[in-house]
């Protein structure tokens, strides 16, 4: 998935609208799906859920993925 302000994003922070963690989830974040699903849920029965559903959406909107790591210019990733 692409970084911050992707088409991949927009639908990850749409899907999260309505049901939290899951646009953590579609971008391959299952701790944090889980974590926010479960908060949510039970935060809902104090009347607050939704302070956990508005940070769903905000984090799988501005959820940039960590780039992969770059060897340096004249190694090999293979030993001598």
């Amino acid at each position: 998935m692409a970084g911050q302000g992707s088409t991949g994003n927009v639908i990850a922070a749409l899907a999260s609208f309505f049901i939290p963690g899951l646009g953590q989830l579609i971008q391959g974040r299952l701790l944090m799906a889980a974590l926010m699903f479960v908060l949510a849920g039970v935060l809902w029965f104090f009347l607050l859920g939704w302070v956990i559903h508005l940070w769903a959406i905000l984090d799988a909107a501005l959820w940039k993925p960590k780039p992969p790591p770059a060897f340096p210019r004249g190694s090999s990733s293979l030993p001598h």
